[in-house]
């Protein structure tokens, strides 16, 4: 076992699968590739500050603590997750890659795999939460806050487990034919099964939102209600969404699986289907404050106060005189003598 383990400090592993998978492996930090590389963490910082400002709305305000919101705050939180992972993901790419021992490389891409963990069962929970809201069923009881907290802490233990098989063991170390084309270090068959789960849960969630608006269709107007709908219309679109930006993701990973080792060249271009799965990340903030009147107000309202401070520091700059303070002329401190007529101003750091 000791020998085993060992090998994920070794130098050198790295550099061997990836020369084994890829005919040449890509990793000369060329200019397009830098140009790509600063344009992917500007994406990633803007995905950070929009999720960190939804989060920050959801709980400043009591009206948004609801099950609903909670949930929601979680994806934002597992998006905003996504967005630091991925900027230490394409830092530490390129040239840095072959230098990576594989503890570290499993670091690197298992905090991927845990973010895009916790997005699909944040999705599967807020599925939930609308059946049991629309199909009034008393699930949480009176302990109901208590329960969305175990249920989003049992999600991201779910999630650091799916996302550390590799490291734990389950990975492709001294068995190089059984090794991922587009993950040179993660094992074919727990490639497959990730994308098979996430799979299985997304249908999942599209059976539950059909039965959801059959329910909605033949229920009483209270239950049809234009906010309810309006909550099941936003839910629907956030997970259209991540359906349409991970798809091509989840089809080059089972085409990789599919694939024997060097006999597909597409799988060398994977990081472009990966790039627009960041996406997603992207998008659902602007998704909640562009359906939630409410919300969006919230998220805006640090926006607004920080253009308000500014634009009262600017008036306070334009105005003449405003910071300057009176002085005693220097000759008439020596002297003892106060000269009224004559004050002398100090403005900044500079006597005038």
């Amino acid at each position: 076992m000791g020998g085993v383990y060992s090998e994920y400090l070794s130098s050198s592993k790295v550099r061997e699968h990836y020369n084994y998978t890829k005919e040449s492996p890509d990793t000369k930090d060329t200019p397009s590739r830098q140009v790509a590389s600063a344009l992917i963490i500007l994406l990633c910082c803007a995905i950070v500050v929009e999720n960190l400002l939804v989060l920050i709305a959801v709980a400043r305000n009591s009206k948004f603590h609801s099950a609903m919101y909670l949930f929601l705050g979680n994806l934002a939180a597992s998006d905003l997750l996504a967005g630091v992972a991925f900027i230490a993901n394409t830092l530490l790419s390129g040239s840095v890659t072959l230098g990576l021992t594989p503890v570290q490389w499993f670091a690197r891409e298992g905090s991927a795999f845990i973010t895009l963990s916790a997005s699909v069962f944040s999705l599967l929970a807020i599925a939930i939460e609308r059946h049991v809201a629309i199909a009034k069923v008393k699930l949480y009881g009176s302990d109901k806050s208590c329960r969305m907290l175990l249920l989003i802490a049992a999600s991201w233990l779910i999630s650091l487990v799916l996302g550390g098989l590799p490291i734990l063991g389950w990975n492709c170390l001294g068995h190089l034919e059984a090794c991922s084309t587009v993950l040179p270090l993660y094992a074919k068959p727990y490639v497959l099964c990730v994308v098979t789960i996430f799979s299985v849960i997304l249908s999942a969630i599209v059976a539950l939102y059909i039965r959801i608006y059959c329910v909605v269709r033949s229920s009483q107007a209270d239950v049809a209600a234009p906010q309810t709908l309006a909550l099941l219309k936003t839910v629907t679109i956030v997970l259209g969404v991540f359906i349409f930006c991970w798809l091509p993701a989840f089809s080059i990973l089972l085409l990789d699986y599919a694939c024997p080792v060097r006999t597909c060249p597409m799988l060398y271009q994977a990081h472009y289907f990966f790039a627009f799965a960041t996406l997603n990340s992207l998008l659902n903030p602007v998704i909640y404050t562009w359906r939630s009147r409410d919300l969006r107000r919230e998220v805006l309202r640090p926006l607004q106060c920080w253009r308000q401070a500014a634009g009262m520091q600017g008036r306070r700059d334009r105005t003449p005189g405003h910071h300057l303070l009176p002085l005693r002329s220097s000759s008439s401190l020596e002297k003892g003598m106060h000269v009224p007529t004559s004050p002398t101003f100090l403005e900044g750091n500079t006597i005038v």
